[in-house]
């Protein structure tokens, strides 16, 4: 009998020390950064999509507004966070494997608002995130487009575009899985929802997104503030984030590798909201669990705090001398 007892407890031993091994090393379900993720590791194309017209089109929302925050019910602490990962036409940028890893790693939920430029760049970076079920994708526009100062058509192009490129790539993921003999993974068909670059906006763009069918998403908390690659200047700027969260906040981080110390930042943020009682969702739930406050004309923190920018990237945002015209 004794004998039966020992064999029973260290059975359950190795079984209970292979569960803490495998919770102890996330690492192993990483997607492993390589050189290729860095900033301007890749090749800067131009050219447009290959197709410029997704097709699938949604109707026309009625809803203008720019969605800043949602008020949540009374006792919901919740906050959706969200990433721009976007590049100009005139470079390419990186993707921040660092933050990617630690959502995944710490299940964590969170919107990705990506341009269609850096979509292509980092094709095979987007095929995986869309099969990551945590993972909500929204449209940022084409190549960075500044939605106060493009034409009607330089905005159509840049917001097209990009649910035209998405299209390609979830396409390129289901036959994948196809001809492996896979199930098809569970991938909504194109962004609804879109991220207005630099925050800027005008009248006329509102109506042109909303006539495209997409709901603009902005932010309340803007959490990166220069370099927060010391951890310690990471962690003041973390609780300093942390503590002007509310429920049902947005919150504005980067993983395009601009600008440095996103991931040191953000986990600094995580630890202090969730100390608070936080949970996390997409920007997506976020909408359906409260109600969206929305403003007419988008900034960072105060109103017309970033119309400056519209005189720094170029012509219209894109980095490029002659406006974007979507030809």
């Amino acid at each position: 009998m004794n004998r039966v007892k020992i064999i029973i407890f260290a059975v359950c031993l190795v079984l209970a020390f292979q569960a803490a091994s495998y919770s102890l090393t996330p690492e192993k379900d990483a997607w492993t950064p390589d050189a290729q993720d860095q900033r301007r590791a890749l090749p800067n194309v131009t050219t447009p999509p290959e197709r410029r017209e997704p097709v699938v089109q949604f109707p026309p929302r009625e809803d203008e507004g720019i969605v800043r925050w949602a008020a949540l019910p009374k006792g919901e602490k919740a906050a959706a966070l969200t990433f721009d990962l976007c590049e100009l036409d005139t470079v390419t940028t990186g993707c921040d494997m660092e933050v990617l890893n630690f959502l995944r790693q710490r299940r964590i939920p969170a919107t990705l608002f990506m341009g269609g430029k850096w979509m292509r760049t980092h094709a095979r970076r987007v095929r995986q995130i869309m099969t990551e079920p945590l993972f909500e994708i929204g449209n940022h526009a084409w190549s960075h487009g500044n939605c106060a100062l493009l034409s009607p058509e330089g905005l159509r192009a840049q917001v097209m575009w990009t649910q035209a490129q998405y299209e390609l790539l979830r396409e390129d993921v289901l036959r994948t899985a196809r001809e492996a003999g896979a199930p098809e993974p569970d991938i909504p068909s194109v962004p609804r929802l879109f991220r207005l670059p630099y925050g800027r906006s005008s009248e006329r763009a509102l109506k042109a997104i909303a006539g495209m069918g997409l709901r603009v998403i902005q932010w309340d908390v803007a959490a990166e503030a220069g370099d927060n690659s010391n951890p310690k200047r990471a962690r003041r700027a973390g609780r300093r984030v942390a503590s002007m969260v509310r429920p049902g906040s947005i919150l504005l981080f980067h993983a395009n590798r601009v600008p440095k110390g996103t991931a040191l930042l953000l986990r600094e943020v995580v630890d202090a909201l969730q100390e608070a009682g936080y949970h996390f969702v997409t920007a997506g739930q976020l909408l359906e669990m409260g109600t969206p406050q929305t403003v007419r004309d988008g900034y960072f923190t105060s109103p017309g705090d970033n119309r400056a920018l519209d005189r720094k990237f170029g012509a219209d945002g894109t980095g490029r001398r002659t406006p974007f015209t979507g030809k």
